[in-house]
């Protein structure tokens, strides 16, 4: 069970944003990430709960920032409840889309799970509905995914084997890089991976 820490930066001039403390691991049913993000002076400012079947769809999402509160699941699309900060006004939404993103590395893996490339696998285009800070407010993207190198690193146990997608954003273009080892992000645009007490785990 991945322990650990990431950081997430502002990607345009890589002030710190936030820490991320998060758990995570696949089951018989698929796979969980929980977190706890703070400040950096470490103000509690949110977290992620986020599970996802075998198939890699989001079957339970709960996400909570700046008091404000969303819950979602792959239904019919993808379906969620987005809760203001006083409880009083709950909007619900619904998209033909694959899954939910947002800031959370759990997002870029979960995506990866869902679209299971191969190196030899042509760019895949998957709709994804993206929660943004600080108010969870949704907003329907499209992105263009390609597993461009697979690679092991040697390890003291098993090869590490890393993965490099190429990620493209089809409304501007902007592409960047992700590598992910298993379930684990080790750098992202924005995300740096500062501590794992434990070895990703390896999806079967």
């Amino acid at each position: 069970m991945p322990r650990g820490r990431y950081s997430l930066h502002d990607p345009h001039d890589d002030s710190l944003l936030a820490e991320e403390h998060f758990q995570c691991a696949p089951g018989p049913s698929g796979w969980r990430y929980v977190s706890q993000v703070t400040t950096p002076s470490g103000d509690h400012a949110g977290s992620v709960d986020l599970a996802l079947d075998e198939l890699g769809r989001p079957i339970r999402l709960e996400l909570h920032a700046a008091s404000w509160q969303v819950r979602g699941a792959a239904l019919d699309g993808v379906t969620w409840v987005r809760t203001d900060p006083t409880g009083t006004h709950a909007t619900e939404g619904n998209v033909r889309a694959h899954a939910f993103t947002g800031t959370s590395p759990a997002f870029l893996v979960a995506t990866a799970r869902l679209l299971r490339l191969t190196p030899s696998s042509e760019a895949t285009r998957v709709r994804l509905v993206a929660f943004t800070d600080p108010v969870l407010a949704p907003r329907t993207v499209d992105q263009s995914w390609a597993l461009i190198e697979r690679e092991a690193h040697p390890t003291d146990n098993d090869p590490l084997i890393v993965d490099e997608y190429q990620v493209t954003a089809l409304d501007t273009g902007e592409r960047h890089i992700v590598h992910i080892a298993g379930d684990v992000v080790l750098a992202a645009p924005g995300v740096e991976l500062e501590d794992l007490e434990s070895p990703p785990s390896a999806f079967s």
